[in-house]
């Protein structure tokens, strides 16, 4: 090495101690190439007492899991806390271990709650992975992240984005599409008609926390229309299954 690299170095070490002193650190958001939307976080934070057989903890919670089990087709609609996402991940886990399914199909609009992510690196699962979070702990809970990878590896867990429904017929699968409330009307009607043989779907949602404009939420209007259906299961919760902090029914009452 010269002396001319080393006093440069010595340079830079030097202007890059000033910045951190002066608390001008930028890092860069994705240091690790091999970042994971999962890694081993999900393993880490898994709660030990974990209990494989879930029971419900409400009466509305115990009538989804009746109405997952018995037919197709189910909407879950209610305010959040309620559990509607997690015993419908819960459901599709139970299913792909008993063999009653092939794979688990998730779905969830790319909606940004009021703020602009921008581009996201990476392929479709990494862009996708900030907004499938929850399904992700969901999944980690039930069955770990290790598992949860390999299965999104092999094609067993299928992320399947909105925009990318149209078209495709889907069997032998458990389909979860999660924050329907984001979805317009000719959205879910046409993934309403994805459905196909052997095939579990459960659409989750709650019509007064959708990021759409007024009007434009179809979850509400489609789940008025197929109540009346007799094989198709609308199962709507209420406050009192709400499941998180009791702080979650109190406010949800006042906002």
């Amino acid at each position: 090495m010269t002396k001319k690299t080393r006093r440069t170095e010595r340079d830079r070490d030097r202007k890059t101690k000033m910045h951190h002193a002066h608390g001008n650190v930028v890092h860069p958001a994705f240091e690790d190439s091999d970042w994971h939307p999962l890694a081993e976080q999900i393993d880490r934070n898994r709660d030990q007492r974990y209990v494989k057989t879930l029971k419900p903890r409400t009466d509305g919670q115990r009538e989804l899991m009746e109405a997952i089990a018995s037919h197709n087709l189910t909407m879950a609609i209610g305010p959040a806390g309620t559990g509607k996402t997690y015993l419908a991940i819960a459901a599709a886990v139970e299913a792909l271990e008993a063999g009653k399914v092939e794979r688990i199909i998730l779905s969830r609009p790319a909606m940004e709650a009021g703020e602009s992510l921008g581009f996201l690196p990476g392929d479709m699962h990494e862009k996708m992975a900030p907004y499938l979070r929850p399904l992700y702990d969901a999944l980690g809970d039930r069955m770990g992240g290790k598992r949860v990878k390999q299965y999104l590896e092999e094609g067993t867990i299928e992320i399947a984005p909105i925009g990318f429904m149209r078209g495709r017929t889907l069997n032998n699968a458990f389909v979860e599409i999660d924050e329907a409330q984001h979805c317009t009307y000719g959205q879910l009607n046409s993934i309403l008609c994805r459905l196909g043989w052997h095939v579990t779907m459960v659409v989750t949602g709650d019509p007064q926390q959708s990021d759409l404009l007024e009007g434009m939420s179809g979850l509400a209007e489609i789940a008025a229309r197929l109540e009346d259906l007799p094989n198709i299961a609308v199962v709507r919760l209420a406050q009192t299954d709400i499941v998180r902090h009791p702080l979650v029914a109190e406010m949800l009452e006042v906002l």
